[in-house]
């Protein structure tokens, strides 16, 4: 008894010094270990699964800050684990894929991750990669700072309670979906590239594929617009990028 008292004080102090617990999935040992030394000498606790089943088992026991996810994983797939993740919780997802499966990486992304890192990569970008979605994800967690609801017309943007209405309606959307709206109805009529909403709203240190901002442009679309063909608030900017339509 006294046993199991020492080493869940011990599992509490480890867990209060460390910047937190970072679950690694793939099937490649060399990327695991890599990886998981790389994030230790951050101060991060790692935990490492080589398949989906052993990934949601550690999941639901560990309860990671942050997954890891390779999408080509042998039994359940990164996407079915992703996927499953969603359904239990908002924990952060960032994906690693390798070159040309973009749309592997679409899939993933309208399923929920944060963020995607393409094979092979720098460890030390996966890394910074890391810490900026944790930090995204600590914001996102903290009491809204105080603001004006942004009204027009029919769609109505409170970011005091994060709750969009259009039509009358309350609308669900994702935490970065609702930084993105937010951010651009905040600058009606501003044109913006997709690296400047990658660097505005994503916060990323490297450079991430414009597919994140797409992604995300058409999911909003597909939720607030009466018609997301011809879309009335978000409009397209061809060859430039986006701007918000008062």
């Amino acid at each position: 008894m006294y046993h199991r008292i020492d080493q869940v004080a011990r599992e509490v102090q480890v867990r209060a010094m460390s910047k937190g617990r970072i679950l690694v999935v793939d099937d490649e040992p060399v990327v695991t270990e890599v990886v998981g030394r790389y994030l230790g000498l951050e101060g991060f606790e790692v935990a490492t699964a080589d398949n989906g089943e052993k990934a949601l088992k550690l999941a639901h026991e560990w309860v990671p800050d942050l997954v890891v996810l390779d999408l080509m994983l042998p039994g359940i797939d990164g996407l079915e684990v992703c996927r499953s993740l969603r359904r239990e919780g908002p924990v952060p997802i960032v994906m690693l894929t390798a070159r040309g499966e973009e749309t592997d990486r679409i899939v993933g992304l309208e399923l929920g991750a944060d963020d995607y890192v393409v094979k092979p990569f720098s460890p030390r970008e996966l890394v910074a990669r890391i810490k900026a979605v944790l930090r995204r994800s600590a914001r996102e967690s903290l009491p809204p700072s105080p603001g004006s609801a942004v009204h027009f017309k029919d769609l109505i943007i409170n970011p005091l309670t994060r709750v969009v209405e259009i039509r009358g309606d309350q609308v669900s959307l994702t935490a970065k979906e609702f930084d993105l709206l937010y951010y651009l109805a905040s600058h009606p009529g501003q044109v913006f590239t997709r690296e400047q909403l990658m660097d505005d709203v994503w916060d990323y240190t490297y450079a991430a594929d414009a597919s994140t901002v797409t992604v995300h442009v058409r999911r909003l679309r597909e939720k607030i617009e009466a018609d997301p063909v011809r879309p009335r608030f978000i409009k397209t900017v061809w060859g430039v990028g986006y701007k918000f339509e008062a």
